[in-house]
């Protein structure tokens, strides 16, 4: 092969190590800072990790996964995967701005989002209502979740790619080893 040729397998196994320490590092970052974080435009949301999270360690055979799921649950034996060198492999988030929550899937390995769910909207339409409303509104706050999981990948990869990243691992280190 010439000097061009991608090795997709490679090449995938590392958007799944980046997707994994992208996944870890948001659920430290969340709780570091009890979910509060700023939007693209500089509003606040909140942002947690709930219900279910899928942390993987090893490889091929001695492959590992642990999921951990339950409404309210505190997800501590995903917590311990990490301790014993596990990293986030699939989590259920929840984002909130104002009185709008919403609640996806995201996997690691291939970036997916699965289980969008928006906010609720009113399906009532008056007379001389844009019959398109209903969807467009839909459509947005599509978007919105959208643009704020960008917003967070974006920061990720720049904190990644900056000097103090060393800084970071040490943070999310530390918090990992908390009781």
């Amino acid at each position: 092969m010439d000097k061009e040729h991608i090795d997709f397998d490679k090449a995938s196994a590392r958007s799944v190590v980046l997707g994994q320490d992208f996944l870890t590092w948001l659920w430290s970052a969340s709780e570091r800072s009890n979910g509060l974080f700023s939007g693209p435009s500089g509003e606040e949301f909140f942002l947690y990790m709930e219900q279910k999270i899928a942390v993987v360690g090893g490889e091929g055979e001695s492959m590992e996964r642990t999921v951990v799921s339950g409404r309210m649950s505190e997800l501590k034996d995903a917590r311990l995967g990490l301790r014993s060198g596990k990293k986030v492999n699939q989590a259920t988030i929840r984002i909130e701005q104002d009185q709008n929550v919403w609640q996806v899937q995201l996997r690691a390995e291939d970036f997916t989002v699965g289980g969008l769910k928006t906010p609720k909207i009113s399906t009532e339409r008056e007379e001389g209502d844009d019959p398109d409303a209903i969807f467009l509104e839909k459509v947005f706050l599509v978007e919105k979740c959208l643009e704020y999981l960008d917003h967070l990948y974006t920061r990720f990869l720049s904190a990644r790619t900056g000097p103090d990243w060393d800084e970071e691992v040490a943070r999310v280190r530390a918090w990992i080893n908390e009781e």
